[in-house]
């Protein structure tokens, strides 16, 4: 394959259906349809973890979060395991990243030659209280009173969004001098987004888009009769940031966040416009994702961090040269597969991989655009969850795993929504254990949970032991401030 420039844009918490090019009836996104439309859209894309930082450690090392180890928002990634970027700049790629990276700290080596204004965890250290998992703290009845982000969806500009403004500005220059220079040396761009990530707090122009009243009712939401399973339940009473949402807040949420989507595609389009007066097009390969997704109410959830596929599925795009048009494929894909696809984009050979790497270059697999036996496999080790929760996607069915738990079996053939769990019912039983056996494959659950539990038990003990991190409320806010930004704890 030829060498090329690579423009790798990634928002964050982008849910996988929000793009008007995905069918979604409300959503305005006309710059990522028109990325899709002169590319190939990846239908059944995954996170390998579904929260930030243990998601963008899998997607620079193309490995699963148990193999690397780093769990969780306060354990990121420090250039400890090489990853795509190390590799493009042996090979003499000009490596440059705009924007989030939420990796560990400056002084480590990620694998880029500059970095404008990147974001890292809070201080180097980020969610030392999120670690707290064996076992998880007690509830703090408090707690319940407290809106949650949804419940505060409004007008505006928050932190997020002037940063935004500001990676996009400084993406639009960097294409702009790029290609004023006149250098045939091939680059490699990473620019990072936050939106739509919360806060809920969107620029005017793009929250006058949705009106709140025409906005759908929250999926399995509680007046269906829908329980949640346990481990999920433990995880939302402890991640209330669902709280005191009324119908009316709920929809007004969904229209901030559709509104989120359209300004960070704004923002996109900006770049990709940059790119083309340039005149560098016809030379870059464009891939677009997500970090993870957004469960955007479903089952009384806003946020992310569980299995089902408004919180692990990721939109994912290519377009550029050898990437059909206007092509859909869909055989299931994740982020560990995006280190060989960048590797390949920049003409490295397959052989200068890592050899134990489970992702496959995307250029190969979109050969083979509805594949029965591409497995995608995703984790969770993080905030609230009282277990490792473990998800396989293979085929027709999706199986999620939980320690200590009962599993869930879900036919996304028959039902996209994962409304029913078939996992007990006994037409299904021999489904379940094939498709544990294919997780198992991958992982054993149980050491993985201990392993995990270990390691984050050894951050908090770094930090001065439970009781100390607790009581400080070490690393607690609400989310990762923007540089610059001056955040309370919770």
């Amino acid at each position: 394959m030829r060498q090329t420039n690579i423009l790798v844009i990634m928002a964050d918490e982008h849910n996988r259906d929000m793009l008007g090019c995905a069918g979604h009836k409300l959503v305005k996104t006309p710059n990522l349809d028109a990325l899709a439309a002169r590319g190939t859209r990846f239908t059944n894309a995954y996170t390998n973890c579904p929260i930030c930082v243990p998601s963008r450690a899998a997607f620079q090392t193309g490995n699963y979060t148990h193999r690397v180890r780093y769990w969780d928002n306060s354990i990121a990634y420090d250039g400890r395991v090489g990853g795509w970027g190390h590799q493009l700049q042996a090979a003499g790629y000009q490596v440059e990243s705009i924007g989030k990276l939420h990796y560990r700290r400056e002084e480590d080596p990620l694998g880029f030659d500059r970095k404008h204004i990147p974001m890292y965890i809070k201080e180097g250290i980020g969610s030392v209280t999120a670690a707290i998992r064996d076992p998880l703290p007690d509830l703090d009845p408090a707690a319940a009173d407290k809106p949650g982000f949804a419940a505060k969806a409004c007008a505006g500009d928050s932190s997020y969004t002037q940063y935004d403004r500001k990676v996009g500005e400084l993406s639009r220059d960097w294409l702009a001098e790029r290609g004023a220079i006149g250098d045939d040396r091939p680059w490699a761009l990473f620019a990072s987004f936050l939106s739509p990530h919360y806060p809920l707090t969107v620029p005017q122009e793009y929250f006058d888009m949705y009106a709140a009243d025409h906005m759908p009712d929250p999926k399995l939401g509680p007046d269906t009769g829908y329980k949640r399973h346990p481990w999920v339940d433990v995880l939302a009473e402890r991640q209330p940031h669902a709280n005191c949402l009324t119908l009316e807040k709920s929809r007004a949420a969904y229209a901030a966040y559709l509104g989120l989507c359209s300004f960070v595609d704004a923002e996109i389009g900006g770049v990709l416009a940059a790119l083309d007066s340039a005149g560098m097009t016809d030379n870059t390969r464009v891939i677009y994702t997500s970090d993870h997704g957004e469960n955007a109410g479903a089952r009384g959830l806003w946020g992310k961090s569980v299995l089902y596929e408004e919180s692990t599925g990721i939109p994912l795009i290519m377009s550029g040269p050898d990437i059909a048009t206007g092509a859909e494929c869909k055989t299931p894909v994740s982020l560990v597969d995006m280190r060989p696809t960048i590797v390949a984009a920049a003409g490295l050979e397959a052989r200068d991989q890592p050899v134990d790497l489970p992702g496959r270059s995307l250029f190969d697999i979109a050969a083979t655009p509805d594949d029965p036996d591409r497995i995608a496999f995703s984790e969770y080790h993080a905030s609230a969850s009282p277990s490792g929760g473990f998800m396989l996607r293979k085929g027709r069915y999706k199986f999620n795993y939980y320690v200590g738990y009962r599993p869930e079996l879900f036919d996304l053939a028959d039902d996209p929504e994962e409304i029913h769990d078939l996992a007990e019912d006994p037409a299904f039983a021999s489904v379940c254990t094939e498709y544990e056996a294919l997780l198992r494959a991958i992982v054993d659950p149980e050491a993985a949970d201990r392993q995990a539990k270990d390691d984050q038990n050894a951050i908090v003990a770094f930090h001065g032991g439970r009781e100390k991190v607790l009581r400080d409320k070490l690393g607690a806010h609400s989310y990762t401030p923007a540089p610059g930004e001056v955040t309370k704890s919770l």
